[in-house]
């Protein structure tokens, strides 16, 4: 059952793959997301339904507008691709439950702030504000829906921890971190508290960790100096992408590492 779930929302990752392309292209520029329609940002040629279809009509169009044959950013297929293969991992992970509406919400969400920090060095308060609290309404309704009041409490408390821990580290290092990534570590730590606090915590300091890898890998290929900052959106991102996806295992291993599992 799962496993066809997890296909079902492949499919309307395709979808939203597509409009998350819309979104990572608009709202950095304070373009509205629902008109005009989408158009070939070269030639400004309206780009037809049947050049419009996820993946497909990338790849028919080997990546370039019908119209002027500029090329087409490899980025849309895979923003496209990568929304798909998320979809389908969370069905599979979550199931046919109450919470995937909002696990879904959660890794879209994801995607799409890590594409705009890593391009621009920002996260939107346009998609942070009105989908933090979305985020949480859902997984409270879910929460009571199951019978499990308290995950939907949890969801709340993980939310306000994960902002409070990250407004103090901007608060003490204000270069290193900025007030985007202290309100995405809310809308993160509301998807993983839902889930248990060991879910919080490897979410979020995971981001570091992975952060830290990266950086080192930069400096060593001589990519970054040591002066350079990075974005730290897509990292906790990932984080917590991994953190959702295969969490359990994780936080189970360590338990049995340490003598407590």
């Amino acid at each position: 059952m799962d496993w066809f779930v997890g296909v079902v929302c492949a499919v309307f990752g395709l979808a939203f793959g597509s409009f998350a392309n819309v979104v990572i292209h608009r709202v950095p520029a304070k373009r509205s997301i629902v008109s005009p329609p989408s158009a070939c940002p070269a030639c400004d040629s309206p780009i037809a339904a049947r050049d419009n279809i996820p993946v497909v009509s990338w790849l028919l169009l080997r990546g370039r507008c019908r119209a002027c044959r500029h090329p087409i950013a490899a980025r849309y297929l895979m923003v496209e691709l990568g929304v798909a293969v998320l979809f389908a991992l969370v069905g599979w992970r979550v199931g046919a439950t109450w919470a995937l509406p909002g696990y879904l919400l959660f890794a879209w969400t994801l995607v799409v702030v890590a594409v705009i920090d890593g391009e621009t060095r920002k996260i939107p308060n346009r998609l942070i504000y009105p989908l933090t609290p979305a985020l949480l309404g859902l997984l409270v309704a879910a929460g009571l829906l199951t019978g499990e009041p308290g995950w939907a409490l949890r969801a709340l408390l993980g939310g306000i921890a994960a902002f409070a821990v990250l407004l103090g580290i901007a608060l003490i290092s204000p270069r290193g971190m900025g007030m985007g990534d202290v309100k995405l570590a809310a809308f993160i730590g509301i998807g993983l508290g839902y889930l248990s606090w060991g879910h919080v915590l490897l979410g979020i300091f995971g981001g570091f960790l992975v952060g830290g890898v990266v950086a080192i890998l930069l400096l060593g290929s001589g990519r970054r100096g040591r002066k350079d900052m990075l974005p730290f959106g897509p990292y906790l991102a990932i984080s917590a992408l991994l953190s959702l996806l295969v969490g359990e295992t994780l936080i189970a291993g360590y338990q049995r590492l340490v003598g407590l599992g």
